[in-house]
């Protein structure tokens, strides 16, 4: 029992100030909504390839995206995708230090069988498996599903009682009832418990209903970055919110990169990509489905949320050369932010500049130790 509650001991709490993740490697297009021909091919070879440079570069972590349906447009943006706990128990069994998230919509899967394929990757990856626990927003996926979704802040009730659930499969010896007000289980059992300590866990919210479950249950919570100054309002909001409930919570954002050998080349392309080569439709459909609507936004505004969209699905832009990247993200360290997500248009193609230029600098201005100082 005190195993499962030790705090992991993963390269998600190394001593790096800024920390880097690489998200949604394991769906179509990756964040790019953009018909360009060398757009993202998420096929398991690419994903392995990946995994395993970014771990012999010591990023810190991989997290995917759970997508069950796509956007549309013309190249039905993130249509085609991996599983995610599948996804990463492929992964961690290939890999050696990285840490590997499978993101869970959790009113889509039983916490009973969630926490024993959960507690099966911890072991195949001796404690390098951490948790993204989603409590629902697309509505287009729980129709699929055939399941109705809640109303907003009762999603995060339903996600305490589930998560409730999973932390219980994983801590209790006997058999245990559980009467919640959604959740109706009758003596439950789960062996093996995790390897030496539960899963990290994280959970994406804006809301204050969103925040304050990740501030009670996560070690970290993810926030989207609009611009520098509210997002250092946001970083002491939720580290507030957390020392409310007697808890500590580092908090990351997400970010999508475009760096060049000069900053007219990454404007070019990020130009080319998003405004000539844009999926429109699909990026159009996707941000409905977030409630961004273009009569919401004054036309300026719209047009580059949007153009944000296109270029990285809404996520805080890096474009420039090496050195305006790594000044972009020693202001978001700056901001308070624990780290933040990478994506590219191709991340194989890409990814390599960006480690062999945009790292080192990182590790000269002190925010990350050389990969291989360990």
């Amino acid at each position: 029992m005190v195993q499962a509650q030790q705090r992991p001991r993963t390269t998600m709490f190394n001593g790096n100030k800024l920390k880097l993740g690489i998200f949604s490697p394991n769906c179509s297009g990756g964040m790019a909504v953009t018909r360009v021909p060398e757009r993202w091919d998420a096929s398991w070879e690419n994903n392995l390839r990946l995994a395993q440079m970014a771990d012999q570069a010591g990023i810190e972590f991989l997290l995917p995206i759970a997508r069950w349906k796509g956007y549309g447009g013309e190249t039905d943006f993130e249509g085609s995708t991996l599983e995610t706990i599948t996804w990463a128990c492929g992964l961690l069994a290939n890999t050696k230090n990285i840490t590997v998230f499978g993101t869970v919509h959790a009113p889509l899967v039983h916490p009973i069988f969630a926490a024993k394929q959960m507690v099966t990757v911890s072991h195949v990856s001796e404690g390098r498996f951490g948790l993204n626990i989603v409590c629902g927003w697309n509505q287009d996926e729980f129709e699929m599903f055939g399941i109705e979704q809640r109303e907003h802040d009762t999603r995060y009730d339903y996600g305490q009682e589930w998560w409730d659930v999973v932390q219980k499969i994983w801590t209790e010896s006997a058999p245990f009832d559980y009467g919640g007000k959604f959740i109706k289980l009758k003596r439950v059992v789960g062996q093996p418990k995790p390897y030496k300590w539960r899963p990290v866990v994280m959970n994406a919210g804006s809301s204050g209903s969103g925040r304050a479950f990740g501030a009670k249950n996560c070690d970290f919570l993810f926030t989207v970055l609009i611009d520098l100054e509210k997002g250092k309002k946001d970083v002491e909001s939720i580290k507030g919110i957390a020392a409310g409930v007697g808890r500590n919570i580092e908090v990351f954002t997400t970010s999508y990169v475009v760096v060049r050998p000069t900053r007219k080349e990454a404007l070019d392309y990020h130009e080319y990509y998003t405004a000539e080569m844009g999926d429109y439709a699909a990026a159009d459909h996707l941000m409905e489905l977030q409630g961004l609507h273009a009569q919401s936004f004054p036309p300026e505004a719209f047009k580059l949320f949007r153009q944000r969209f296109l270029g990285g699905h809404g996520v805080y832009p890096l474009i420039g050369d090496p050195d305006d990247v790594a000044k972009e993200l020693a202001k978001i360290s700056e901001a308070g932010f624990i780290g933040t997500t990478v994506t590219f248009v191709n991340y194989l193609n890409e990814f390599p500049y960006f480690r062999d230029e945009v790292l080192p600098r990182l590790e000269r201005l002190g925010l990350r130790a050389s990969a291989n100082n360990g």
